[in-house]
């Protein structure tokens, strides 16, 4: 497994501080989730939760992902990352402009601030989507892998730049649709299209290779790329003219029906498998998929049933549930390659070394596992009961979720070698 990180690896440049500061995003999003208890089952467009969903999604969600890409484009085309300095600027424009978001949202400030920081998000999409098509471009190979990471770009691209145009909306109108239904297009074009299209090519690719094992099935992962691409467009299509209605089952079905096949093939590559013990961290994923899941078992109580607290128990099995659990899983399945490729790849094979595994402190993992269940099941009960007490000591249970998650990160961050010739 080292030797497949370490043929190629990115400079730590393009990797580490992504991780590093997604930690931090991640705490600070705990915090306004202890701050904010008493709105989570509010509406959606309340400055409080718009700032609780752009940490979730930029700070927490993107950062993490952003670094996890960089570090993963080279394993899965083979070949060099195109640039460590457009990763670093992207890095740079990301965090400025995530900062300025939500400041901006937790003060409802909708002026030139909120602007500028959002042109700093598109700059940090536009830029990662450059140099992963770039990476890609050059690879001798051509896999359905890379096909899911670059449409996910398009799609980050896609909403960020709607995210602009909304932000700019607000300060001088010019949309001529509502803008609450457009900021639904613009919030489903990013969680169907960036982050479910990225996680299903990475995971792909990822899983098989922890798991040690192997499915002959990719005409399940076609059909999952075009099946969620259809019902993405179908959907945005539909919704930019007419409003949201139960016809939206139908586009919500089209991409269930490819994150199914998705499912399916990992499915399969578990059956399949040589690794027959299945670790903590992966336990971590298969939590993830359950959330997705349940996310979209959801959809039709949403268009049926009007009620706010709805609508955020979907956003929290969304980004607390799916996309947080993931994280959570794959930080150390990955990260420690990038230190151990620096820390030790010219002492491979002379002397005995540390393995990845060991540069985190793996005993720590268990606790976060069930303390993370746990709180997220709080979580959900505390919004389904509108119980306001319940959700702060919930959020109180997120911070050190995230302490103990943080801790561990730059545990690794700040790995010292301790061995020499």
């Amino acid at each position: 497994m080292a030797d497949i990180f370490v043929n190629k690896a990115p400079k730590e440049l393009a990797v580490i501080p992504f991780y590093g500061t997604a930690a931090v995003f991640f705490l600070l999003l705990c915090i306004l989730l202890f701050l904010s208890a008493t709105k989570l089952t509010g509406h959606y467009f309340d400055p409080s939760i718009l700032a609780i969903v752009h940490t979730a999604a930029l700070g927490w969600g993107t950062m993490v992902i952003f670094g996890a890409a960089y570090q993963l484009l080279p394993v899965i085309c083979e070949r060099e990352l195109f640039s460590t300095k457009l990763a670093f600027l992207s890095y740079l424009l990301l965090t400025i402009g995530t900062c300025g978001m939500i400041w901006s949202f937790w003060r409802f400030d909708m002026g030139w601030f909120m602007i500028i920081s959002g042109i700093c998000v598109v700059c940090s999409s536009y830029l990662y989507t450059f140099n992963l098509y770039q990476t890609t471009n050059d690879s001798n190979k051509s896999q359905v892998n890379q096909h899911f990471l670059l449409l996910s770009a398009f799609w980050l691209c896609f909403t960020t730049t709607v995210g602009l145009l909304l932000a700019i909306n607000l300060r001088y109108r010019f949309i001529p649709q509502n803008h609450l239904d457009i900021l639904k297009l613009h919030a489903h074009a990013g969680i169907a299209g960036w982050f479910l299209q990225l996680i299903c090519g990475v995971g792909a690719k990822l899983i098989p290779m922890f798991l040690l094992g192997k499915s002959k099935k990719m005409r399940l992962l076609y059909a999952a790329l075009i099946l969620q691409n259809v019902g993405l467009i179908l959907f945005l299509a539909d919704g930019y003219f007419n409003p949201i209605s139960l016809r939206m089952l139908m586009y919500a079905t089209l991409i269930a029906s490819g994150t199914a096949c998705w499912l399916i093939y990992i499915i399969d590559t578990y059956k399949h498998r040589a690794r027959k013990k299945v670790d903590m961290l992966m336990k971590h994923a298969g939590l993830s998929s359950l959330c997705l899941s349940l996310a979209f078992m959801f959809i039709p109580v949403l268009l049926l049933y009007p009620q706010t607290k709805w609508a955020s128990l979907y956003g929290t099995l969304i980004f607390l549930g799916w996309i947080t659990g993931i994280i959570l899983g794959k930080t150390f399945k990955t990260l420690p390659f990038i230190i151990w490729n620096k820390r030790y790849k010219n002492l491979n094979g002379k002397i005995k070394i540390p393995m990845p595994k060991d540069l985190y402190h793996g005993g720590l993992i268990p606790y976060q596992y069930y303390l993370y269940l746990s709180t997220l099941l709080l979580t959900c009960a505390g919004i389904v009961l509108e119980q306001a007490t319940l959700l702060q000591i919930t959020g109180i249970l997120w911070i050190i979720v995230s302490l103990v998650y943080g801790y561990n990160v730059f545990h690794v961050i700040f790995h010292k070698s301790r061995v020499t010739l």
